[in-house]
This record gives C-alpha cells, sequence and structure tokens, in this order.
C-alpha cells in the first residue's frame, strides 16, 4: 500500500502544530463492564467483563487516531462507548461543542442526540449495517429525515452530492444494497455516515471486509474525504499495514487497556512497549525469503478472568519481578509517547 501523502517529516511538523490546539475530544478513565450471571434459575452475578478498563487520550482536530489489537482487546467497545452506542461504566468522553466542553459520558439520550449529527460511525459489515428493505436513496438521507435537517429537493441535492462525493452516480440511488459489491456497499455506508458533514468519526474495522485492492481504494477515499470536510477519525482495526498508511498517531490495546500510544512512525520503527514489539513481528513479509520470526505466543488473556500484575505478563518474554504482581500505569516517556510497562518504570 502507497505511504500516505503526508511524509515522516510532515507528520512530525504536523504533530507539532498539533500540540497547540485544544482536543476535539478528551477521554479520561473511561471503562465498560459487562456483567457474568450464573448459569441457575435466579440468576446471579459472579463477575464482570472489564471490556475496557482506565482508557485515557486526546484527540486533536484534524487527526487520525488508530486503535489496533488483537480480537477481543476491548478496541470496538472503546469506540461504541465514546459514542454512546454502549454506555460506559466510567469515566469523561469530553468533546468540543463548537468551543463548549461536554461530557458526552453524562448526557440523557435527549441532550445527546442534537450531537449525534457532529459523530457518526462507519461500520465493519457493507451489508449487515444496510437495510436490505431501503434503497440507497432511503438510506443516506435517513439521518437527515430524523434530525430534520433538509427536506424535499434540497435533502435529493444532498444525497446526490454526498454521492458523488463517495464515487457512487446519482442514478445508484434507487438501487438496493444487495445490488452492489462489497466496496460500494462500503461506500454507501460512509456516504450515510457524512451525510450532516460530521466532525467526528469513528471507523470501525472499515476496510476489513474488504478485497486487498478494494482497501486501497477506500483508505484513499476516507483520507480524500478527510481533507475536504475536515473530519478527525478514530480509526479502528487489526491491520498494521493499513494502520501505518492513514494515521497520525496509534493507541496499541491489549485486554482493555491502551499499552502503548506514539506517532505512528516512531511506534513502527522503535516499539517500546513487548505487545507492540509482538504484534509488529506479527506482520506478514512479501519477501518470500525473509522467514517470520513471530514473538507473540499463548492465548489472549480472559478479559472475565484477568491475570494479576500485568495482564500480558504470561506471554512476555521481558517479564520482570514486579509484573505478575503491580498493574504498570501509563506514563510519558521520551517523546511524548506513552507506554505502560515496567521495562520503562525508571524513565
Amino acid at each position: 500500500m502507497p505511504e500516505k501523502e503526508t511524509g515522516p517529516h510532515n507528520r512530525d511538523e504536523a504533530a507539532a502544530e498539533r500540540q497547540h490546539y485544544t482536543p476535539l475530544l478528551s477521554v479520561r478513565s473511561l471503562c465498560k463492564s459487562f456483567p457474568i450471571f450464573n448459569k441457575a434459575f435466579f440468576k446471579k452475578q459472579v463477575g464482570e467483563v472489564k471490556a475496557v478498563d482506565d482508557v485515557s487520550f486526546d484527540l486533536m482536530p484534524g487527526e487520525t487516531l488508530g486503535i489496533v489489537g488483537e480480537s477481543g482487546c476491548g478496541k470496538t467497545t472503546a469506540g461504541r462507548a465514546i459514542l454512546r452506542a454502549v454506555a460506559p461504566t466510567s469515566g469523561e468522553v469530553i468533546y468540543q461543542d463548537n468551543g463548549t466542553p461536554v461530557d458526552l459520558a453524562q448526557l440523557s439520550d435527549a441532550a445527546l442526540k442534537p450531537l449525534r449529527t457532529q459523530m457518526q460511525m462507519i461500520f465493519q459489515d457493507p451489508f449487515s449495517s444496510l437495510n436490505p428493505r431501503m434503497t440507497v436513496r432511503d438510506i443516506v438521507s435517513e439521518p437527515l429525515t430524523i434530525h430534520r435537517l433538509a427536506s424535499g429537493s434540497e435533502l435529493e441535492d444532498r444525497v446526490v452530492e454526498m454521492l458523488r462525493k463517495v464515487g457512487l452516480k446519482p442514478e445508484h440511488r434507487q438501487r438496493y444494497p444487495h445490488a452492489f459489491s462489497g466496496g460500494q456497499r462500503q461506500r454507501i455506508g460512509i456516504a450515510r455516515a457524512l451525510i450532516m458533514h460530521p466532525s467526528l468519526v469513528v471507523c470501525d474495522e472499515a476496510v476489513s471486509a474488504l478485497d486487498v485492492s478494494v482497501q486501497a481504494q477506500v483508505i484513499n477515499l476516507l483520507q480524500d474525504l478527510q481533507k475536504d470536510l475536515g473530519l478527525t477519525y478514530i480509526f479502528i482495526a487489526h491491520d498494521l499495514s493499513v494502520v501505518k498508511h492513514i494515521c497520525d498517531r496509534i493507541a496499541v490495546m491489549y485486554a482493555g487497556k491502551i499499552v502503548e500510544l506514539a506517532e505512528t512512525p516512531s511506534l513502527f520503527n522503535t516499539p517500546k512497549h513487548p505487545y507492540t514489539r509482538a504484534l509488529l513481528s506479527a506482520v506478514p513479509n512479501p519477501d518470500p525469503d525473509v522467514r517470520m520470526n513471530t514473538e507473540l505466543s499463548g492465548e489472549v488473556a480472559d478479559p472475565g478472568n484477568l491475570p494479576s500484575g500485568c495482564s500480558f505478563h504470561p506471554r512476555c518474554g521481558d517479564c520482570l519481578e514486579p509484573c505478575d504482581k503491580e498493574v504498570p500505569r501509563l506514563a510519558t516517556i521520551e517523546g511524548g509517547r506513552a507506554v505502560s510497562c515496567h521495562l520503562h518504570d525508571e524513565q
């Protein structure tokens, strides 16, 4: 996949410039737990799954923040909790509503509804996320109708304009989702998410269900739309080559926690957390003469029964004495990156 238009030196300049911005989104100690009940007739809670556990980060306007990790690490639940698709158990999600900070985690459904126009999600499966009984016109225009933002000829014009922006033809609006390819269906999903011109878009595995060639087309489309519409992305994915291409910064999650957060070039060139190094070692190399030496072994930690101390320590080759007893804190080290590991406690 080709490099992002902004090369490493431009990314550094952009990162320096972002330091002067007010974060569009500030997530503080976000947690989301799901109860575990026994199988008896009288159900009783016997535990909980900490899907998201004390997640904190800032997201700057115009930035693309990637969230990566193995399946079950909590990245999708974090994205849904930020948008209040699921209610957070605790924590703060501070969003800048035209310069006014608002805690999304505390808002009622009625107070949250006007802000829905500013925050949208692009889902993973472009087939199941589209109503097969609705035409493309009805799917894309539904947000405008629900929020009473347009009607009549204005609504039609906005639908046609958005379809053109995502690479579809105006005549496509009379067809149904089954008549399109996977890439085209995802473009319909993107059009629906962007029809209200939101500021924040959560892309939840937005290209993982697509062929590689189509992935590149959709990624390039997302970048073009970000530039044209001034969008800010949270990009949730497991494909590190895609994340490297589109993201300015990357947060690595394991067992519900962020274990490393860094600028994209720094994270790929000098990963600090053993789990990040293990993930990078598992990225396939297209050169058939290069043998892979995957460092990642063992099973993913059970979020309903996490090990004591650092959740990654049973799989870690650099385990220290306190790793199985003390939970490491996410601390800032050199270069402004954050790492949650006892290897860096002294830095």
